[in-house]
């Protein structure tokens, strides 16, 4: 980076991305301020931390010490709109700005890139990857897509050349990265309207695929084809229980939902690991996880330690959001997890279903952009059919204008069981009057801020049942 930079600006500082470089410039010592719509909780800890940040697009906001661009340099996220008046501003008066995807890029340049990519499951396997590397070798810095429970931060300062980083497929930015070792764990359509078909989707994985440097190595789920250079790059496959060169095997499920397996590996197995989370759907990304830590060690000539990879797997405590248990009691659950995609809404249904097998689940679903309600509104309603009911949410549309026809209803008139509409500010007092066994809240919106209401509510029906 040039040596006179000394101020670092970020439009759309409160992305879970975004926050996690901001918040590694702040360590670096660089004065770090930003813009973004609203305040969050990842925006008042970097506020707290020393971030000055503003909430109203307005170039008489950014502060006057970043007014130059000889010593600011800007950083960028793809949420940002076209029309937006400090982005035009900044252009104007010659700010050098990068995306945030190329500021990774240039973060892990000099490191033992460890990428993980997908529609779905990259934040919990990039977040095990990297308190695998913490908590069983000793070493490691991350760059993560949600908030790590261990870690509580979705930055990881470690030392060594390893570095983990979330490749988001949005708007391509994973094809800045250049990693050598990355894990693929799907690549289903999504984001379509940016790509425009499943099959573009597809190639930009691809792409991705061949950008791993020269002698590195793609962790491929198993089931998932892609087509790329293998001449000078190895490829793996994993998978919980569809074989591969990674693999789980003799899985067994044990009391409160926690599960038991053995990780194979292609000269070694960690026998009787135990996942520190629920949910059978991350016994396949701990494989992910685990595949990425022996190929770093092999890299660096290392052995990798079975009993210390088994007590760290023991002691994850998962992502902020996936799968966040608030109340397990014999008779009254509540869950909330992240997952905006028809498939992430299956497997954690699916593992629901094998954790509590006979339990009535009441699924809420807030969906996320119109764009991916239009393109999945069908696959939506079969995914959330595997619940006994459905309560709906209205649409959020973060970055996009509505569209005709398009809302939750949409979902709604295929979904094959019970469901309802109700607007997230009273979900807590319709559950209140509803016999509920099983609770689960989707979404990637805002649909977090009434969780703790939720939990209430469920917390006081456990009780009264005792």
């Amino acid at each position: 980076m040039n040596a006179k930079i000394e101020n670092i600006y970020f439009l759309g500082i409160g992305g879970i991305g975004m926050s996690a470089i901001a918040r590694y410039f702040l360590h670096e010592g660089y004065r770090v301020a930003g813009y973004d719509r609203t305040a969050t909780p990842l925006t008042r800890r970097l506020e707290e931390e020393g971030a000055a940040i503003h909430y109203t697009d307005d170039v008489e906001l950014i502060p006057p010490s970043m007014r130059s661009p000889e010593s600011t340099l800007v950083v960028l996220t793809p949420a940002i709109p076209a029309d937006h008046e400090e982005w035009a501003w900044l252009r104007e008066h010659g700010f050098h700005i990068e995306k945030r995807s190329e500021m990774l890029g240039y973060l892990s340049m000099d490191k033992l890139g460890m990428a993980v990519a997908g529609s779905h499951g990259k934040t919990t396997t990039s977040t095990l990857a990297a308190w695998l590397n913490y908590a069983a070798a000793g070493e490691g810095s991350a760059f993560l897509g949600g908030i790590s429970r261990n870690f509580e931060s979705n930055l990881v300062l470690g030392s060594g050349r390893r570095m983990v980083l979330e490749a988001d497929e949005y708007d391509r930015s994973f094809l800045r990265l250049h990693p050598d070792i990355a894990v693929i764990t799907s690549a289903d359509a999504d984001h379509l309207d940016i790509y425009g078909t499943a099959e573009a989707v597809v190639e930009a994985f691809e792409e991705f695929a061949s950008q791993i440097r020269d002698g590195g190595v793609l962790i491929l789920k198993s089931g998932v084809e892609l087509h790329f250079d293998t001449s000078r790059r190895t490829l793996y496959r994993y998978s919980c229980d569809m074989g591969g060169d990674f693999r789980a095997e003799n899985i067994r499920l044990e009391e409160g939902g926690y599960y038991r397996y053995d990780i194979v590996m292609p000269d070694a197995t960690i026998r009787d690991c135990r996942l520190g989370i629920l949910g059978k759907v991350h016994i396949e990304n701990s494989v992910a996880a685990v595949a990425m830590l022996w190929c770093a060690a092999k890299m660096e000539g290392k052995a990798l330690d079975s009993d210390a990879v088994r007590r760290a797997l023991q002691s994850f405590e998962g992502v902020k959001r996936r799968m966040e248990v608030y109340v397990n009691t014999p008779h009254n659950v509540y869950i909330d997890d992240y997952a905006h995609h028809p498939a992430e809404l299956r497997a954690t249904l699916e593992s629901l279903r094998g954790i509590f097998p006979g339990r009535r689940l009441t699924a809420i679903f807030q969906p996320h952009l119109y764009t991916r309600t239009r393109d999945f509104h069908a696959e939506f309603a079969k995914s959330l059919s595997l619940a006994d009911e459905v309560i709906l949410v209205p649409i959020y549309p973060a970055r996009e204008e509505p569209i005709e026809g398009v809302c939750s209803e949409l979902i709604g008139r295929s979904i094959g069981v019970e469901w309802l509409i109700a607007e997230r500010e009273e979900l807590a007092q319709r559950l209140s009057t509803m016999h509920t066994d099983i609770v689960v809240s989707f979404g990637a919106g805002n649909i977090d801020v009434v969780c703790q209401d939720i939990a209430r509510c469920i917390a006081k029906k456990a009780e009264e049942a005792r």
